[in-house]
């Protein structure tokens, strides 16, 4: 018992820095959660280390359900969310992490591996090189049926390696012009759709691998869950508040700078 509440408090640190950084950025929080719920739950020998990045993913898809609804009612407040677009662009996301919740789980551990490791080089040199935004140049938005398949794709890698899909939604948006208050307000919103949907796939496909006796959902491992939920709830208000007066583009520089580092180790291990 005294392991598992250790195992707790460290995801309720990490739930704490996840939880702000969800509101800061826009991300679900699934790139900082993944790579570090994996070594957690190695070192606590939790599962068959062949299984142990899926349950990762798995378990920060249904965190992010929690942080990005609180970081998504703290943009709503601060007028951040187009709620114009944004049935457009769940109706896909949703799709995209329903399907990729089934796929993922079925995919060999090292293939899925390298496909987030991969994914998160891609975003991170996105943020390092990307994001200066000041003087967008002006590209309208696809009509709602285009909108909806780019969404549908991002959807889908964001579920299949754990992410809330801030990460590929916002530079998606802020390329067609949107804000990018507005586009980190939609991305968390969005977040909770796609957790929502990658979780459902997750949870079922899990379900003959693993017992809800033993602490598991599917391959969602709860109580690693209520680590992380327990704090993340609390500061992506906070995170979210400060898009208000951090320069954000500077966060995501070093951010990224974070995700590099953390990739290769992924990679590597």
């Amino acid at each position: 018992m005294s392991e598992l509440l250790v195992l707790i408090a460290y995801c309720a640190i990490l739930g704490s820095g996840v939880g702000f950084l969800a509101g800061l950025l826009g991300i679900g929080g699934g790139l900082v959660i993944v790579p570090i719920l994996s070594i957690i739950l190695l070192h606590f020998d939790i599962l068959p280390s062949d299984q142990v990045v899926v349950s990762a993913i798995a378990t920060s898809l249904a965190s992010i359900l929690f942080t990005s609804t609180s970081s998504a009612i703290a943009h709503h407040k601060n007028g951040n969310v187009p709620w114009e677009l944004a049935p457009w662009i769940m109706t896909g996301v949703a799709l995209g992490a329903l399907v990729s919740g089934f796929l993922a789980a079925l995919l060999p551990e090292h293939i899925v591996r390298i496909v987030f490791a991969v994914s998160v080089v891609l975003i991170a040199l996105k943020m390092m090189i990307g994001s200066k935004n000041d003087s967008p140049k002006e590209r309208n938005m696809p009509n709602k049926g285009l909108l909806t398949m780019l969404t549908t794709i991002t959807g889908g890698l964001s579920a299949m390696i754990g992410i809330g899909g801030g990460a590929l939604l916002v530079p998606l948006l802020t390329f067609f012009s949107i804000d990018m208050k507005k586009a980190i307000g939609c991305a968390s919103a969005c977040g909770i759709v796609i957790a929502l949907f990658g979780s459902i796939g997750y949870i079922t496909s899990g379900s003959s691998y693993f017992a809800l006796e033993d602490g598991f959902a599917g391959f969602v491992y709860l109580p690693a869950l209520i680590g992380i939920v327990s704090t993340s709830w609390f500061t992506a208000p906070m995170g979210a508040k400060a898009t208000q007066s951090l320069p954000v583009p500077t966060i995501k520089k070093i951010f990224a700078a974070i995700l590099l580092a953390m990739a290769g180790n992924m990679a590597i291990s």
